[in-house]
């Protein structure tokens, strides 16, 4: 047997299976497609959004019921006009209207730049109880240059038509005033109706910034 061979009866078990050493990246750069036994990270890029100086991003399509759930990744979104709320609503009709009815909760923590103010607390100001309102998820939302807001919104089951569509949504934001403000927002959109479309806008003005669609198995 030549050195190989022998090399390669070495990765093998008695029983045919191939050891982990069998296998590195390059012997996996052909591979396009997993059998299902094989394991991914679950998650799956659809599509992506870019604003430029528009009224809103909307997605009406990729949201189906192919996934139990859905994540909206927001990156550097930035207000054209200053101190302003970033926020989302939800569609039943393939977006010809962006009105469910919604009840949700809020809290949050902020820390200034100069280490001299902090908060952590429940804020019923931003709380909805069964309106149809847009919902802010960034709120004071600053227009500098290098003022954004980043985070994420997870929508689950909005396909269902039995169930209400619940969300989670989790925001950092530089403020106007320069502080840090990590803002989560809950709840539900009070509808058994599938929800199939998604708008994105601030509370006043225009918007500059990408928002990522994934659907999680």
């Amino acid at each position: 047997m030549g050195a190989i061979a022998r090399s390669a009866a070495n990765l093998v078990t008695t029983s045919g299976v191939w050891l982990k050493g069998g296998v590195n990246n390059a012997s996996m750069d052909s591979i396009t497609t997993f059998p299902s036994a094989v394991g991914t990270d679950g998650i799956t890029f659809i599509s992506s959004q870019t604003a430029s100086n528009n009224a809103s991003i909307s997605f009406t399509s990729g949201i189906t019921s192919t996934y139990k759930a859905y994540k909206f990744v927001f990156s550097s979104i930035h207000p054209r006009t200053d101190n302003v709320a970033f926020q989302f609503n939800m569609s039943t009709d393939s977006g010809s209207n962006y009105n469910v009815t919604k009840t949700t909760t809020v809290f949050y923590a902020f820390h200034n730049e100069a280490g001299s103010s902090t908060s952590l607390q429940y804020d019923t100001g931003e709380d909805l109880a069964q309106s149809t309102a847009f919902k802010d998820i960034s709120r004071l939302v600053g227009n500098g240059a290098d003022e954004s807001t980043s985070g994420t919104l997870q929508l689950f089951n909005p396909s269902s038509t039995t169930y209400v569509k619940h969300f989670i949504t989790n925001t950092n934001i530089y403020k106007s005033t320069n502080d840090s403000l990590n803002q989560y927002t809950a709840g539900y959109g009070n509808t058994t109706s599938a929800v199939n479309a998604i708008q994105f806008k601030m509370s006043s003005g225009n918007l500059d910034g990408t928002i990522y669609l994934y659907g999680i198995k």
